[in-house]
């Protein structure tokens, strides 16, 4: 098929790659602008910009797809579909409209489960057993258009949002390449009302723990906001990340390191905390960090929504 691929971020790079190896026609690429980064903060350009480059395929980065002459360029490329992955932009109705197949989007949730930005931190955080990814008929809604195909897959028990996410990204390549395979064949799937949720974005503000949370509670929070922006507290006036978790046996006041390894007590129950960073240096699992921060048993860690 004649395909115009819309995707930005790291997730979207192995679905652009999957189009490609199996014989679609790339007309053109559309991603977000660079932007600046770094410690010189110089323009870069997004993954999915650079991969596309890479190959030889044309990329544009409007900065909105609202005028009549982005939409009738886009329209001109007169594609069979639109693939949809991440992208950053609302796609007005014009858009939707002008590919000859529609536009499909790859969803990594089990609509209507977690429509929204952050279907992947969402889905950890509140403990959900299993995800998956759709493909999904774009409509004018959030996320609301019919399924076409749909995977789930199970959640591990300490799987981060960026394992996860990983994962769900090789997995909405295949569905994607099976999709348009069979897509006459496809029998688009109305979304029931029922079980409609809504992964909002992830604020900053949600990031610092709070031990007096349940175990269970914290442990998704670490897992869910791992690596970004990654869940946090703070001891000594250090402010330390932790970017890996398990539950652990063990009760305790809250905030109190059980042990020499870095269990901690909650609520109710305990986590172990298995990999970490503190600001300024690079993370560390949890027998390297100790070697350079002692955190022994006994001291008691700042719970959040307390003075700091």
């Amino acid at each position: 098929m004649r395909v115009i691929f819309m995707g930005t971020p790291e997730f979207s790079v192995p679905v652009l790659e999957a189009l490609v190896a199996a014989g679609h026609e790339i007309a053109a690429v559309y991603c977000q602008p660079p932007r600046p980064a770094g410690r010189g903060k110089k323009d870069r350009p997004t993954p999915v910009h650079a991969r596309a480059e890479a190959l030889g395929l044309e990329v544009r980065h409007p900065v909105s797809l609202k005028g009549a002459e982005e939409q009738a360029a886009f329209a001109a490329l007169n594609a069979d579909v639109a693939v949809v992955v991440a992208y950053g932009l609302i796609l007005p109705q014009a858009v939707l409209d002008a590919p000859a197949k529609g536009c499909l989007n790859i969803h990594a949730s089990l609509l209507p489960r977690w429509r929204g930005a952050a279907p992947i931190h969402r889905a950890i955080m509140a403990g959900d057993a299993s995800t998956g990814i759709c493909i999904m008929q774009m409509e004018a809604g959030l996320d609301t258009g019919p399924v076409l195909l749909r995977e789930e897959t199970p959640i591990g028990a300490t799987e981060t949002t960026d394992a996860l996410h990983d994962r769900l990204s090789a997995m909405g390549a295949a569905l994607i390449v099976s999709a348009l395979a069979s897509l006459p064949e496809l029998t688009p799937e109305v979304q029931p009302e029922a079980g409609v949720t809504y992964a909002s974005k992830i604020d900053k503000a949600e990031a610092q723990i709070n031990w007096s949370a349940p175990a269970r509670e914290v442990d998704r929070q670490i897992r869910g906001l791992s690596p970004f922006p990654g869940a946090w507290f703070e001891e000594s006036g250090q402010r330390i990340k932790v970017l890996a978790s398990q539950l652990a046996e063990g009760s305790g006041a809250a905030g109190t390191l059980l042990d020499d390894q870095l269990t901690v007590a909650c609520g109710s129950g305990a986590v172990e905390l298995l990999r970490l960073q503190r600001a300024g240096k690079g993370a560390q699992d949890r027998e390297t960090f100790l070697r350079g921060y002692a955190l022994p048993k006994g001291t008691q860690l700042a719970t959040g929504g307390e003075d700091l």
